[in-house]
């Protein structure tokens, strides 16, 4: 063959693989799916892997449902066995790191089996597109690695964080800052008991950034009325920096937190709260008491945090 033959051919092929990237093609199982970026890595996605990606939710007239992208954080989530045919599990099977892709889904399907209904804005009987980019792909060994390895670098970057907030707004002599990175003031000392793991807790409080803005009040919340907020406290059922904190106050105390990204919302967030946020919250304890809680006036943390 010549040269000339020989660039041709090649040519021929580029062009072909182009025409199969953004193709909707269907598998065996009847999952429909466009390839948008494909490397060679022989290294793809495999069921008990973590996947970290961006990932774009669209119903079937194109409308964003969800974007990562706006979350500040990536979307992780342990590869499963796909739960039904045609789910987008068996399509992050095709994909490796750098790879992206659409995989088009029965909206019937995917909330049926998740046992939700069927959001504003999602037809029955239509599919949805979930559109992903894979960030990276991760054993369940190398994953938690990877997040000690970080919490490690957060703390060191949170700690130095805490030290100036203590340092600008005069706090320092006047609290503690505990092994963890908490730094706790209290600014009304209260003479009952301190809770214990398991008991519920009744407190007002209110949340703030960095910069003042408040995030959240039991003082002004609408939901609850302006009622203390009730919880139960030392099990994980809210922020490490709250459990930590909280436990250590007596009935009638009030006190100020300073809480590291680590001990609440970390890499992930919250709403109206960006990644890796250090936060202050204003704590008075109004009562404890024994029992399960009622209205939980706290978010819960994020999963495995």
């Amino acid at each position: 063959m010549s040269f000339k033959h020989l660039g041709q051919a090649v040519l021929i092929i580029a062009i072909a693989a182009a025409c199969g990237k953004n193709r909707v093609q269907v598998t065996e199982n009847g999952l429909k799916y466009q390839i948008h970026e494909q490397s060679d890595n022989e290294r793809k996605g495999k069921v008990g892997d973590i996947l970290t990606m961006h990932l774009t939710l669209l119903n079937n007239k194109d409308s964003v449902l969800r974007d990562t992208h706006k979350e500040g954080a990536p979307f992780q989530m342990l590869l499963q066995v796909p739960p039904f045919k045609g789910s987008y599990e068996e399509g992050l099977t095709m994909l490796s790191k750098g790879d992206s892709a659409t995989f088009y889904v029965s909206a019937d399907s995917l909330f049926t089996r998740a046992m939700q209904p069927l959001p504003p804005g999602v037809e029955k009987g239509s599919d949805i597109g979930i559109a992903v980019k894979v960030m990276n792909i991760q054993t369940e060994d190398e994953y938690k690695k990877s997040q000690a390895a970080d919490f490690e670098k957060q703390k060191a970057i949170d700690a130095k964080i805490v030290d100036d907030y203590v340092a600008k707004n005069g706090l320092a002599g006047k609290g503690q800052k505990s092994p963890s990175g908490l730094f706790m003031v209290t600014t009304q000392p209260g003479s009952g008991p301190t809770p214990k793991p398991g008991d519920v807790v009744l407190v007002h409080y209110t949340g703030k950034l960095l910069d003042g803005k408040v995030f959240d009040s039991s003082l002004t919340n609408p939901q609850m009325g302006g009622k203390p907020a009730q919880l139960q406290i030392g099990v994980g059922m809210v922020i490490p920096g709250w459990d930590e904190g909280v436990m250590k106050m007596h009935k009638g105390e009030k006190a100020t937190l300073v809480i590291p990204s680590t001990l609440a919302y970390g890499p992930r967030g919250n709403q109206g709260i960006a990644p890796n946020s250090v936060l202050t919250f204003d704590i008075e304890l109004v009562d404890i008491q024994k029992g399960q809680p009622g209205q939980m006036g706290m978010p819960q943390p994020q999963p495995g945090r």
